[in-house]
């Protein structure tokens, strides 16, 4: 059992990347069985959803089963580490790599930090921020206090989720965080259009690969993760909801 039990290990820490760094169920499902098969297990099954991993294969000689599950408590957004996972289980197939080989390069995968840096990644929310903003009917003169908003919001949801470990509530922090902002720097005579400034300071808090995966899921028939992922997405947006609404009710 022991090449069995190391298959099992390299395709449970490649499924736990990709769905923990934000890939669809489909996807994680297919690699797994993918990697399983080419290793020349049978009676492979995977099921997963949103928050877990359940992997079962067959060994041939022997014909015993063996079946593990892995638990994803963490989802966080790198589609680079997807794609790097990806690699890795082709070569696997294509038999480029050993399972020792494919189980170091997934290990160093996991331990990666981002592809970005903190700083680039609060940057890029604030620019895009600031275009949402003026894409929405602002002006010029808005799209710097409207960067200055979604900056902060970014800024806020990273840091409140590192310490609450609550997704939700550091979102609608951000979201409270980034209107006050906003409403302050238009109090103040940096723009003049407060609802694109609010926009924009919200941009980078919308759910967006959540709900497109959501959506892809449910089209390839995998009801429970694409429910649970909507579910996930609503949540987000009632949170971003509520703390804007709480803002503007206090200081408007």
């Amino acid at each position: 059992m022991g090449k069995a039990d190391d298959v099992m290990d390299i395709c449970l820490l490649a499924g736990e990347i990709m769905l923990k760094y934000g890939a669809e169920t489909y996807r994680v499902e297919e690699t797994l069985e993918r990697m399983a098969k080419s290793a020349s297990f049978s009676n492979v099954h995977c099921f997963t959803t949103s928050t877990g991993i359940f992997l079962s294969f067959e060994e041939t000689k022997e014909k015993e089963d063996l079946m593990q599950m892995v638990r994803i408590d963490d989802r966080l957004q790198d589609l680079s580490k997807v794609t790097a996972v990806n690699q890795v289980s082709r070569e696997f197939v294509s038999g480029q790599l050993t399972v020792e080989e494919a189980k170091q390069k997934l290990t160093a995968i996991a331990s990666s930090p981002l592809t970005y840096p903190l700083w680039l990644i609060h940057i890029a929310s604030g620019v895009a921020g600031a275009g949402f903003s003026y894409l929405f009917g602002g002006g010029w003169a808005d799209m710097m206090p409207a960067f200055i908003a979604a900056v902060m919001s970014s800024i806020v949801v990273v840091e409140f989720e590192r310490y609450l470990k609550v997704r939700f509530a550091a979102e609608f922090a951000a979201a409270f965080s980034g209107g006050t902002i906003a409403i302050f720097l238009v109090f103040i005579g940096m723009g003049s259009n407060l609802d694109q400034i609010i926009i924009g300071s919200l941009m980078p808090l919308v759910p967006g690969v959540p709900l497109t995966n959501a959506v892809r899921d449910l089209m390839s028939g995998d009801l429970v993760a694409g429910v649970s992922r909507g579910a996930e997405a609503l949540l987000t947006s009632l949170s971003i909801a509520s703390g804007i609404a709480l803002t503007i009710s206090i200081f408007v």
